[in-house]
């Protein structure tokens, strides 16, 4: 991680790697199959720390308006920061999502699907609306979340990240008013 971290996904070579840790090229295939292998456990770890961030805002909060609030904002400040301060791992991450792979893929559904469960629990609750299908619902949330949850779009919207993140939460939840 820490090799991928200062030379970055691009720039690295199984072979640069192998040299930078002292293991040969053929001991670091026996335990993963490509480059992208060692990238896609580099991104699902660092997702990985995105969702813990995002889990601890949804135990705080108090109600599925505030869950919503709560997810944006996490996601936001979660990915800024990994942009901010990890810039080649942040890179690692724009592949991924890019590239459409497992763990990119795994976390956009993981976070479709709290939508989809605090949209539930605000319809349950009396909170939200329900003449709009669930699944329309949670997809265009997602869909307005994408810019700031995808790293391939959020390096292109960090200007507007943490107003995105107070507005559009108000928003959305305007729009699943009762």
């Amino acid at each position: 991680m820490a090799h991928f971290g200062h030379y970055g996904y691009d720039k690295t070579t199984v072979s640069d790697l192998a040299k930078a840790i002292g293991f040969s090229k053929a001991y670091i295939y026996k335990f993963f199959e490509s480059k992208q292998a060692i990238g896609e456990m580099i991104c699902a770890s660092r997702l990985a720390m995105i969702m813990a961030v995002v889990d601890q805002a949804m135990d705080q909060a108090s109600s599925p308006s505030d869950k919503l609030t709560r997810l944006f904002k996490a996601v936001v400040e979660a990915g800024s920061e990994l942009f901010f301060h990890d810039r080649k791992l942040y890179d690692i991450a724009a592949v991924a999502a890019r590239d459409n792979w497992p763990s990119a893929a795994a976390h956009g559904q993981r976070l479709h699907g709290l939508i989809e469960q605090i949209l539930r629990e605000g319809r349950e609750t009396g909170e939200f609306e329900h003449q709009t299908p669930l699944d329309e619902a949670s997809h265009g949330i997602f869909l307005v979340m994408r810019p700031y949850i995808s790293p391939v779009q959020l390096q292109y919207n960090l200007e507007s990240a943490s107003l995105a993140a107070a507005q559009l939460p108000a928003l959305i939840l305007r729009s699943l008013a009762p």
